[in-house]
C-alpha cells in the first residue's frame, strides 16, 4: 500500500466513487477533491460525450475517442461568462455541477458551467486498455489540448457570442492544469483559478512530510513527541518475533511479518502506509467534504488519541489510531505487501481496481511529475525506510526499466520547462493555497505580481477555498473565498 494518494490527487481531483482508503492505494499522496454531501435535493446534469483526437500533437493521426462531460445552464445569463471546471485523476461527479463554490460564484456572474473529465480516468477511456503502449496518449499536454479542443467546439456547438470569456477552475492537480490552460492557450481562456495546485515538479518531496510535521507540532508539541516515540517502539518490535506478531495483531496486518518471506521493501511500504495515515488527516484537515466517516478525522482527534496515555504506550495509540483509520474506510486489514501492490498496478485492464485511477496516474508521476513523498527530511518521525530510491524502483517494477532515475530526471526537467514551475509567468490567474496543505511548498504562496496573485490561507487543507461554504469556516477562508470573487470581477470587466 505505497504511495498511498490521500490523492492526489486530486485529486485533485473530482472524484466520487473511491473510499478515503482506497483511493490512497498505489497513488502517490496527490490532492483529492472530493466530493460535497448534497445540502438539497438536485436533479443533476446528464452526463454528455464530446469526440477528441487521441493525439493531438500528430496531425496525420486521426483516431478518435469519446469524452465525457457534464453541462449547467441554470444559472447562465445571456453574456454571461464560461465556467470550466477542470477533471483530474479521478472519476467526474456531476455534484460539482449543482454544489462548490464555483456553483456560488456562477449564480452571481450568471455563468454557463462545464465540467471536463480528464482523459484515461473516470468513464473517460480513449484506448482499449492500460498498456504502455496506450498510456503515451495520458499526459498533462494531451489534457490541457483536451480543454482547448472543447472549448473551441463549445462556443460554436453554444453559438456563444464572441466575446464570452471563459474562467477555468480547478483544484489540486486540476489547479495545476487551469493555471497552465490559460498559459498555454490565452486565446481561449480569459482567467483561472488555481487551487492547491503544484508548479514545481519535483522527484524527491521532502518538505511533504515537514509541513504535516508542522501541522502537527503547531496544534500539540506533545503529538508529535508521541508519534516519534512510538515510531521508536515500532523499531524495536521489528527485531525480534515476538514484536513483529505483536505489530501483525495491533495493527491489522493483512500478511504476517515472516523473516523468511517479509521483505525489505515490504517493510518499507508498512512504514509509509502508517505515515500516510498522519499526512492524510493533515492534508483534508476539516474541509467541508463531509462525505465519509474520514471527514471527521482531524488533526485535532487524531492528535487526541495519540497523546491519550489511557490507550496504553505510544505504539499502543499508534495502533488504535491506525484501527480507526481502517474500520472509517471499510478495510479489514491492513495491506502492506509491496509485490501485491506492484501486482494490481501492472494490470492493464478497465476492469480492474487500479483503473479507477491508481495505475494512471502513478504513470504520470513517473513521466511527468515525481512527486514523491519521501520519509528523508523526517526520519525520526516517519522512519529512514521510504526515501526516493523506494518511488523510483516502483516506477521501474510496474512499468519496466526503461521507467529509472535517468528517465525520471528527464521528465521532470521537461515538465518545469515546459510550464515554468514557480517562475510561470501569466495573467488573469489567482494562486490559492492553505497554511497546512502540505502541497503548498511546490505552488505560489506569495506574489508581488498584481496579475497573478496568490492567496495564503493560514489554517485550511487542501482546497479548501473549493468547497461549499460553511457558518463553521474560519474568517481567512471566507475572506479568502470574496477575494477570488472580486478577482473573477476584475476579469470580466477587462475589455
Amino acid at each position: 500500500m505505497s504511495r498511498l494518494l490521500l490523492l492526489l490527487f486530486f485529486a485533485s481531483i473530482i472524484n466520487s466513487s473511491i473510499s478515503w482508503r482506497t483511493f490512497t492505494r498505489g497513488r502517490s499522496k496527490y490532492g483529492n477533491l472530493g466530493v460535497p454531501i448534497l445540502s438539497k435535493q438536485y436533479e443533476l446534469p446528464q452526463e454528455q460525450w464530446f469526440t477528441q483526437f487521441l493525439d493531438h500533437f500528430n496531425p496525420i493521426d486521426a483516431r478518435m475517442w469519446k469524452q465525457r462531460y457534464f453541462v449547467n445552464g441554470e444559472y447562465y445569463k445571456v453574456g454571461g461568462p464560461i465556467f470550466l471546471m477542470i477533471g483530474g485523476e479521478g472519476t467526474a461527479s456531476a455534484k460539482w455541477m449543482v454544489e462548490g463554490q464555483w456553483i456560488e460564484y456562477a449564480k452571481q456572474f450568471g455563468a454557463l458551467c462545464f465540467q471536463v473529465e480528464h482523459r484515461f480516468y473516470g468513464k473517460s477511456r480513449p484506448t482499449s486498455d492500460l498498456s504502455i503502449k496506450n498510456l503515451v496518449y495520458l499526459s498533462s499536454e494531451q489534457a490541457l489540448a483536451d480543454l482547448a479542443y472543447f472549448i473551441h467546439a463549445m462556443n460554436v456547438n453554444y453559438k456563444l457570442p464572441r466575446n464570452s470569456k471563459w474562467i477555468a477552475f480547478g483544484g489540486s492537480y486540476p489547479g495545476s492544469l487551469a493555471a497552465w490552460l490559460r498559459v498555454k492557450y490565452p486565446h481561449l481562456v480569459h482567467g483561472a483559478v488555481s487551487a492547491s495546485g503544484p508548479l514545481l515538479a519535483q522527484i524527491d518531496f521532502q518538505e511533504y512530510y515537514v509541513v504535516v510535521e508542522d501541522a502537527l507540532r503547531q496544534y500539540s508539541k506533545t503529538c508529535v513527541d508521541a508519534i516519534a516515540e512510538a515510531n521508536g517502539q515500532f523499531h524495536v518490535l521489528l527485531r525480534h518475533t515476538i514484536g513483529q506478531q505483536r505489530i501483525a495483531k495491533q495493527f491489522l496486518l493483512c500478511d504476517p511479518i515472516d523473516p523468511g518471506h517479509t521483505k525489505r521493501s515490504d517493510i518499507s511500504n508498512l512504514y509509509e502506509t502508517i505515515a500516510s495515515n498522519f499526512a492524510g488527516i493533515v492534508q483534508y484537515n476539516k474541509d467541508n467534504r463531509n462525505n465519509s466517516e474520514m471527514a471527521n478525522m482531524t488533526i485535532d482527534s487524531a492528535c487526541d488519541i495519540l497523546t491519550n496515555q489511557t490507550l496504553g504506550i505510544a505504539i499502543d495509540r499508534l495502533a488504535y489510531l491506525s484501527t480507526k483509520i481502517l474500520n472509517a474506510s471499510k478495510e479489514k486489514c491492513l495491506d502492506y505487501m509491496y509485490d501485491k501492490m506492484i501486482h494490481k498496478l501492472r494490470n492493464v485492464t478497465w476492469a480492474s481496481e487500479e483503473a479507477e485511477g491508481g495505475r494512471q496516474w502513478t504513470y504520470q508521476t513517473c513521466t511527468e511529475f515525481g512527486f514523491f513523498q519521501t520519509s528523508t527530511a523526517r526520519p525520526n518521525l516517519f522512519s529512514e525506510t521510504f526515501p526516493v530510491n523506494f518511488f523510483v524502483k516502483q516506477c521501474t517494477d510496474i512499468f519496466g526499466p526503461r521507467y529509472n532515475e535517468h528517465l525520471l530526471n528527464a521528465t521532470v526537467d521537461r515538465t518545469n520547462i515546459l510550464y515554468g514551475a514557480l517562475n510561470l509567468k501569466t495573467t488573469n490567474v489567482v494562486f490559492v493555497h492553505g497554511s497546512i496543505d502540505p502541497w503548498h511548498a511546490l505552488g505560489i504562496t506569495k506574489s508581488t505580481d498584481p496579475q497573478m496573485p496568490a492567496i495564503y490561507i493560514n489554517g485550511t487543507a487542501h482546497c479548501a477555498n473549493m468547497y461549499p461554504p460553511s457558518v463553521n469556516d474560519p474568517p481567512e477562508l471566507k475572506a479568502a473565498r470574496v477575494k477570488i470573487g472580486n478577482f473573477i470581477q476584475q476579469w470580466l470587466n477587462q475589455v
